[in-house]
């Protein structure tokens, strides 16, 4: 597989890529099939400030979830760059881009990703417990937090989709991770428990100061956001922020 093509080191988005948690230049993301080449995201920039909310919107294979996955290194593209909290996110090999995520990414599934043989506590102290950090204060204080301190040794199947949910996020804001990349976090979740769960995201976020990304089909949980981004056919359409005067 061809590597992703460098940028140029003076171009101006290698300067702001410091001064934000994300910056993206020229971001292209293409597959080969039987068929021949398929283009799933074509010359995608903008820059994410620290702090921000945005949403990332779009329908059914507009390829926004793609570009979450880029945006944190969990995907190669196939040309451009992306900055994360000021480094070049593609400069690193795999392992040097997990430790990066390791040290400044928070992630939120819709289908919560908890690992069923750990109680809500053990899923919650994993992340400090790989990191090499004092785990189990910290795990118990973030589930408190959330709400489930009664939960503590409960496994995820006798939990709720709702608590789950929310263990979810403890596990995410405990590194204090300065960013948050939340794939479709109410989707699994009726709207009143699915409101519930943002609610408290929120809440976090306005907490800690952390940069908040998500992807989402919900325009209701979009327009929460400070900012959208929409991605139709693989590109940037719409960025809301160019709509501010």
């Amino acid at each position: 597989m061809t590597g992703p093509t460098r940028s140029d080191a003076g171009h101006p988005a290698a300067a702001s890529a410091t001064r934000h948690a994300i910056a993206v230049r020229s971001l292209a993301k293409r597959v080969t099939d039987s068929s021949g080449e398929l283009s799933i995201l074509d010359a995608v920039d903008f820059t994410v400030a620290f702090g921000e909310t945005v949403a990332i919107t779009g329908s059914s294979g507009s390829g926004k979830s793609t570009l979450l996955g880029l945006l944190a290194g969990l995907d190669v593209p196939t040309e451009g760059d992306v900055h994360l909290a000021g480094q070049d996110l593609f400069a690193l090999d795999e392992d040097q881009r997990a430790r990066l995520r390791a040290r400044h990414v928070g992630f939120v599934f819709q289908s919560f990703q908890l690992l069923p043989h750990l109680t809500a506590l053990e899923n919650v102290m994993l992340p400090l417990e790989l990191a090499g950090r004092e785990a189990r204060a910290a795990a118990t204080a973030m589930l408190e937090r959330v709400g489930l301190g009664a939960r503590l040794r409960h496994y995820p199947k006798t939990l709720s989709g709702g608590e789950q949910q929310r263990v979810s996020l403890a596990r995410a804001f405990v590194v204090e991770p300065e960013l948050l990349f939340a794939d479709e976090p109410t989707g699994s979740l009726d709207s009143a428990t699915g409101e519930a769960v943002i609610d408290l995201m929120f809440e976090l976020h306005r907490e800690r100061g952390t940069t908040l990304l998500l992807v989402t089909h919900d325009a209701k949980l979009a327009q929460r956001c400070a900012r959208q981004l929409v991605v139709a056919g693989g590109r940037l359409v719409h960025d809301s922020a160019a709509d501010v005067s």
